[in-house]
Order: C-alpha cells, then structure tokens, then sequence
C-alpha cells in the first residue's frame, strides 16, 4: 500500500472517530460560526481532548476554519466550514445516494431513518 496516495492519506484522516459528525454539526450550522462548547454540547460523548484535537486536525486539513475573537475575555473561538469542508459534505452526500439506490445497508442507523436523514 502506498502511504503517499492521495486517497489513503484522506481516508487515514476523516476515518478517525469523530470527524464525520464534527464535519455534519458544522453543516448543519448552516454557515454559522460554531463554539467549541456548542459542538460540545451537541457530540455529548465525545471528550474535550479529542475534540480538541480533531478539530486543529480539520483545521490543518483546511476543511474548517477557526476564528479567534481577542476583544474578548476569555478569548472566543469559533469554527465553520470552509469551502472544501462543504465540497466534502456534497461527496458525503453522493455517497449516500449512491448506498440508498444500492441497497447498501438501508435499514434504520437506530437513531433514525437514515433514507429521511438531512445530511
């Protein structure tokens, strides 16, 4: 297996646990800018620590972008998607597409009817 293939090194990343729903929480923002605490809030079980470091990890990915507001106290960062991180939404969604038409696991996730799923 070569590890400098582009598609390894994008699947070795968004493969980590986390990324996809952190990726969809900011989707769902709709543009907005995103707290760390609201992702918090929203991902329950995910820990601080690795919250943390998935999204620097995403950030250096250049599929969100971070911004950092110093006029205030403590300092307030935000995040959004960038214009690759939705492109990458638009594949994700291709693929969903692609396994509803083929039958490709078209039952119920257990938290929804994923058929009927906004993503």
């Amino acid at each position: 297996m070569n590890h400098d293939c582009t598609v390894y090194k994008t699947m070795d990343y968004l493969a980590k646990r986390w990324t996809f729903l952190i990726l969809l929480e900011l989707y769902k923002g709709q543009g907005q800018m995103r707290r760390f605490s609201e992702l918090k809030n929203t991902l329950m079980e995910v820990t601080p620590k690795i919250l943390s470091q998935r999204l620097k990890e995403l950030e250096a990915e250049g599929l969100i972008q971070r911004i950092v507001d110093a006029s205030t106290i403590p300092l307030k960062s935000e995040y959004k998607l960038t214009e690759g991180g939705v492109e990458l939404i638009m594949a994700i969604k291709t693929v969903k597409e692609w396994a509803l038409r083929w039958q490709i696991d078209n039952e119920e996730c257990g938290q929804h009817d994923c058929s009927a799923c906004p993503y």
